[in-house]
């Protein structure tokens, strides 16, 4: 049986996507920042309904993806740029979720949740790299909604340490999501050979991954009403 490669950095489209974005750039840190950039506002943030199990090639034309998916884009890219990169997995608590999954949804989601982040090496040191996962927009939004609701997890963000940030500093470590992680289940060269092993968290059964299907149009549907209620009442950042 052929393995599955999720990362598919030779693919055509995530090769012309990595040179449009790199190519023009002269340092290793100047490539990070466009595909950073790029991963983190014309992906918009969403949930697929296949879940993790998206190819990079696939998150490209579908402009949408969560902490995973857009972690196996971010590797791909690099990959493709010949960039040293992994992809980092964890476990995080299902309140980075709070929000956005309600009712049902979110009482059948496990406490812990599979997660990822990418590593990348430059210059020889290994940065750690997650303010990617919410586009800009949808993290103002997600901020003022903790707020609001006096939470320091949800929404896609955690802050319990009293900050977070959707921007990318290599000189200095700022993150998004880093404060709900929980387990290190350590770095990966392709994603798909995590999702095969043990280690792997959101493998839903049956009737799980049906409800979800069920309940992924609404829950993205509010993503996109707290996004655009943001911006229309002049409440987020452009």
């Amino acid at each position: 049986m052929k393995k599955i490669i999720l990362s598919d950095f030779d693919h055509p489209i995530v090769k012309a996507k990595a040179a449009e974005l790199t190519n023009k750039a002269a340092a290793d840190k100047d490539k990070i920042q466009n595909i950073f950039t790029y991963v983190r506002d014309e992906i918009a943030f969403g949930f697929p309904s296949a879940g993790d199990l998206m190819r990079a090639s696939q998150t490209i034309v579908l402009k949408m993806g969560q902490c995973n998916t857009k972690s196996t884009l971010f590797l791909a890219l690099c990959k493709a740029a010949g960039i040293p990169a992994r992809i980092h997995f964890s476990t995080i608590k299902k309140e980075i979720q709070r929000g956005l999954f309600t009712g049902i949804a979110y009482r059948i989601m496990p406490e812990t949740l599979s997660h990822s982040w990418i590593d990348v090496t430059i210059d020889g040191e290994r940065h750690r790299i997650d303010s990617y996962i919410n586009d800009k927009g949808f993290y103002s939004a997600g901020i003022h909604q903790l707020k609001k609701r006096n939470w320091n997890t949800g929404f896609s963000i955690s802050c319990t340490s009293g900050e977070s940030s959707a921007e990318l500093n290599l000189n200095e470590e700022k993150f998004v999501q880093m404060d709900a992680v929980i387990d290190d289940h350590g770095a990966w060269d392709e994603p798909m050979d995590y999702y095969n092993s043990s280690l792997y968290k959101n493998r839903p059964g049956f009737l799980k991954l049906f409800i979800y299907r069920l309940m992924v149009g609404r829950i993205n549907r509010r993503v996109k009403k707290l996004r655009k209620e943001c911006f229309s009442n002049g409440l987020c950042g452009t």
